[in-house]
């Protein structure tokens, strides 16, 4: 304990604290994780000194216990804007949780210097190492959750990526669909599909699947469903791309597309909705 009566870490806070900030940002620059490819040294010097300075008051005002209390809230929202900031940076879950940890060996070396007892310095040294360790799992944490979000993210910008809604003629549109069709992509289908034709005003939609690998009970009921949804948008459907083995598919899984147009392929469904609009496609006499 130092005289006026304050834990030794309490007392480093306040006597030292310019000096531990200036050995922390060091030992930062010179690690080996250092990523100064993604962030400047002078925003890292203003992300310690401004953790530093909340840590002293959180621990002046509540010791280190009780981090989910309020006196802790201030760190733990830095902390949160950090991780999540350094997780859409590209910082791996070690670099961000190394920001916090890192602080131990100038802290623990103030610890060293000042305190002349063995059994008060282990309780002090036990008492930084707690902290910083449960500081440390939290921006792990913050971190994995907002990688998790950003997979999110990118996952639903592929699907809506893959699922393009291109407008073939005046009053006709077409679906291309590549890949597996689950109930989460139908969603994207649907969504997409359905406010194209709201913009378009369109009449027929080409929902072409030669690039869907298997066909079973499951993508036939989504089909079905995108289907039904188009039409009560006042747009009528053609599936095409059906090849002998889905169709063969198709007829084992006894699966009903008796109510929607089916052709073999997207020329003869696009030729099939001109037809629909009430056009015709001639083959234009060669000149001379």
């Amino acid at each position: 304990m130092s005289p006026a009566g304050k834990s030794s870490l309490v007392d480093i806070f306040d006597r030292h604290e310019k000096d531990v900030l200036n050995a922390w940002v060091d030992l930062q620059l010179r690690s080996a994780s250092s990523r100064r490819d993604l962030i400047k040294d002078d925003e890292l010097k203003e992300q310690s000194s401004q953790f530093l300075r909340l840590v002293r008051e959180a621990v002046t005002r509540a010791g280190t216990d009780g981090l989910d209390g309020p006196a802790w809230a201030p760190v733990r929202d830095l902390l949160a804007s950090i991780s999540q900031s350094r997780a859409r940076q590209g910082f791996t879950p070690s670099e961000t949780a190394t920001f916090v940890l890192s602080l131990k060996e100038p802290l623990f070396a103030r610890l060293t210097e000042t305190s002349g007892d063995a059994r008060a310095l282990a309780a002090e040294v036990w008492k930084a190492t707690t902290l910083l360790d449960a500081l440390g799992l939290y921006t792990t944490e913050v971190y994995q959750k907002t990688r998790e979000q950003l997979i999110a993210e990118q996952q639903r910008e592929m699907l809506e990526l893959s699922t393009p809604v291109v407008q073939l003629w005046e009053g006709v549109l077409g679906l291309p669909l590549i890949g597996t069709l689950d109930s989460a992509r139908t969603q994207v289908v649907m969504e997409n599909l359905l406010q194209r034709i709201v913009d378009t005003g369109a009449r027929i939609a080409v929902i072409d699947i030669t690039g869907v690998p298997t066909v079973d009970t499951l993508v036939a009921q989504h089909l079905l469903k995108t289907v039904a949804a188009a039409r009560l948008m006042g747009a009528d459907c053609i599936i095409s791309g059906i090849r002998p083995q889905i169709a063969q598919t198709i007829v084992h899984l006894g699966l009903e597309l008796n109510t929607v147009a089916t052709k073999a392929t997207l020329a003869d469904a696009f030729a099939l909705a001109m037809q629909r609009v009430g056009l015709t496609v001639v083959r234009a006499t060669p000149r001379g």
